[in-house]
């Protein structure tokens, strides 16, 4: 199996409801409770559980689409949707992400000890 293109990866998660966060764009006010992007479950430094505890957002920069999960104490991490088949990469750090498939429509990642279960549409090439 293949993950599709980065169209697939970053179209699913928009049309799941991620969102900049900003008013007037689908995303949390000012006086919302709610996280901005969508919830996603991860299993943050080395938990054996997964938790819908973090939030993904999807933004582009000047040549790729970043992805950024933001876990529930505040840290991140920031992976680009990439173009040969692999999903994601990290876009930033030290560590790599790992990547596999989970089903047909989501792909698991893990960076370091942080796991986390993305939605995704794979197909078979």
């Amino acid at each position: 199996m293949r993950i599709s293109d980065a169209a697939c990866l970053a179209g699913a998660i928009v049309l799941a409801g991620c969102s900049s966060g900003q008013d007037g764009e689908g995303g949390a006010t000012a006086s919302s409770p709610e996280k901005p992007g969508l919830a996603i479950e991860c299993a943050l430094g080395g938990a054996q559980t997964f938790q819908r505890d973090c939030t993904v957002e999807q933004s582009a920069a000047v040549e790729a689409v970043i992805l950024t999960v933001r876990h529930p104490d505040g840290g991140f991490r920031r992976l680009q949707v990439t173009q040969d088949g692999r999903g994601v990469a990290a876009a930033d750090g030290a560590l790599p992400a790992l990547v596999s498939v989970e089903g047909d429509r989501q792909i698991g990642v893990t960076v370091g000890a942080d796991r986390y279960r993305l939605p995704a549409t794979v197909s078979a090439r």
